[in-house]
């Protein structure tokens, strides 16, 4: 059955050549085996069950917790003539029933729910008439109480296969997943003597930077002007800095969206199609935003603060570059978020073993942002994965190219403020010293008469507050773990007060890229975004960036040299061949945009 498969492969998704491990998988779902598959993002989970699925009677049911996944992958599977459809809330009563008799009817090869359809009980009575070979479980590491997104829906997944009349065989797939949550995955599932994969948690065409104390609206602002025609994704820790983040962008007259749990569903819906579709080209959210959501031609991802965990850290940069073209990851690091996530586990995490282990992941994710080692080593070792090579040589730390800046004169007065201040108060007021501030709090606790008031007046208290920032960062200076957090003094300080030890920061350059064949890849993009318009999905449906940009490189000017093309298959050489060649040899005109 894998030459099959090997055929459907060039046929319907127009690869030559399984991507590494997704051989393995397809291999032992077809011979019949329980199968867990650890890929990371990007990494082709779901060829993994849809190949079988085509391969295998009857009808194959994909369980996902996402509404925006079942519809961009029905979507795509439409568009290389697959038949398929979902069954979740988005439908009202008439389209379910119609969906739910036409999978009795055997009409589709790939059925998704949602989780909580599974306890409906006119669901229950459909499945008795399906012939259901297998069933792949999408966003597996949801059944385990000790990942990262735990989902109580999930928990009925095992008991609803054992009550099928016949027991198909079940796979288990994530991007995201611990040697423990790896085995919960198992035994929360019942899986029988599983097959588990797991393919390496690498994203080599990821570049991961962590960037502290720098001045993240002048970065941000650079880095957007740089990258105006790409897509990008910001998250941050709350709703109140998503809309400040969305504001700024916005007074740059970006073309940008936000999403977060405070607005409606219709309004989340309307910004989430508006991103997929590229009519906005970046999107600033919590991370309530983006699991499943298959855009594949996302080429930055920016924390503007410091996730909670690794798993949610590398989940969502993990949405940038699914396509294997480059990607930048770059996570903004200031003391303060340790803080914010702290206070955000205690609100929300009530059993004292839950919370231990979110504190203690919280602390790696830390470790994370204070590293000066390699970036990608720490991510692989996190999960499990061992690494030969100490340097990666692409990362934010391997490669870091900026410019040392000796700041050693500035770390000296802050460090002698905090002390004149008798380390009672926090980085706000401490930089209004600095810069000579006649703010009111500051007169009415006399702190004008210090001898370092005024001692940087000719910096902004913005950047007061970033070098103060990086000096925590760096080890210098503490932040107590309080409601009002205070600054103190930590023993390296001491070096620098004397004259012993020098401070450096580093310059962060944005850097800007134009890869071979651009003003090509641009009128085909701008074609791809008028047919995915007509056709009312997502561009990326029509054809992946990857795969634009082979066609500008390669420039085929027959079908048969297009068909040679990654991501071409037959169904879209016949739908839309004619129109990209014509672009491809310069007889049909299109703007650029």
């Amino acid at each position: 059955m894998l030459h099959q498969a090997r055929g459907l492969l060039k046929r319907i998704y127009g690869y030559d050549d399984f991507r590494p491990g997704q051989e393995r998988v397809i291999h032992d779902i077809l011979s019949g085996q329980d199968t867990v598959g650890i890929m990371p993002t990007g990494g082709g989970k779901s060829i993994c069950y849809q190949i079988p699925a085509l391969l295998l009677p009857g009808t194959t049911l994909v369980i996902s917790p996402l509404i925006s996944l079942m519809k961009d992958q029905v979507d795509a599977l439409a568009e290389v003539g697959v038949s398929a459809a979902y069954l979740n809330s988005s439908l009202g009563w008439k389209d379910t029933r119609e969906t739910m008799a036409k999978a009795v009817a055997g009409k589709y090869k790939l059925l998704y729910i949602a989780p909580e359809r599974l306890e409906a009980d006119n669901f229950g009575a459909l499945v008795q008439g399906l012939t259901i070979p297998f069933i792949a479980i999408d966003e597996a590491h949801c059944v385990s109480q000790w990942g990262h997104d735990f989902r109580t829906s999930y928990v009925r997944i095992a008991s609803f296969i054992e009550s099928l009349p016949t027991r198909p065989k079940v796979g288990a797939f994530t991007a995201t997943a611990t040697d423990e949550v790896r085995q919960d995955i198992c035994k929360q599932l019942g899986l029988q003597q599983p097959c588990v994969h797991i393919t390496g948690f690498d994203r080599p065409n990821l570049t991961f930077s962590v960037l502290r104390g720098v001045n993240r609206e002048a970065y941000l602002r650079q880095y957007i002007k740089e990258h105006r025609d790409e897509a990008g994704i910001i998250y941050t820790a709350t709703r109140k800095v998503t809309d400040q983040v969305h504001g700024l962008l916005s007074e740059m007259g970006i073309a940008v969206g936000k999403y977060h749990a405070g607005m409606s569903d219709q309004e989340r819906e309307q910004q989430q199609q508006a991103f997929l579709q590229d009519d906005v080209r970046v999107m600033v959210a919590t991370n309530a935003f983006g699991m499943g959501i298959d855009k594949s031609n996302v080429r930055y991802v920016f924390h503007w603060n410091m996730p909670k965990n690794m798993e949610a850290y590398y989940q969502e940069a993990g949405r940038a570059g699914r396509d294997g073209e480059p990607g930048e990851c770059i996570l903004f690091f200031q003391p303060q978020d340790i803080l914010t996530q702290k206070f955000l586990i205690e609100q929300s995490v009530s059993s004292p073993e839950r919370k231990a282990l979110e504190l203690s992941r919280l602390r790696r994710t830390a470790d994370y942002c204070h590293t000066r080692h390699c970036l990608r080593r720490y991510i692989l070792e996190y999960f499990g994965q061992a690494v030969e090579q100490a340097d990666c040589g692409r990362c934010g730390n391997c490669n870091d190219d900026g410019e040392l800046e000796d700041i050693t004169i500035e770390a000296q007065k802050i460090i002698s403020c905090v002390r004149r201040m008798n380390e009672r108060f926090g980085i706000t007021l401490v930089a209004q010293v600095l810069k000579g501030s006649s703010n009111k709090r500051v007169l009415e606790l006399g702190l004008e008469k210090l001898s370092t008031y005024g001692l940087m007046k000719e910096r902004t208290e913005k950047e007061v507050y970033d070098l103060i920032q990086l000096l925590v960062a760096d080890g210098y200076l503490g932040l107590s773990d309080s409601q009002y957090p205070i600054l103190s003094l930590q023993p390296s300080a001491v070096g620098v007060i004397k004259g012993e030890e020098k401070v450096f920061r580093r310059s962060h350059k944005v850097r800007s890229h134009t890869q071979e064949g651009e003003d090509m890849f641009q009128l085909l993009r701008s074609l791809r975004k008028k047919l995915a318009d007509e056709q009312g999905v997502p561009p990326y449906v029509v054809f992946s960036d990857s795969t634009l940009r082979e066609m500008a490189i390669r420039k085929p000017i027959t079908l048969h040299e297009l068909l040679q093309i990654k991501g071409v298959g037959e169904s879209k050489l016949e739908r839309y061949g004619d129109a990209f060649l014509a672009v491809l040899r310069g007889e049909l005109e299109t703007s650029v945009g």
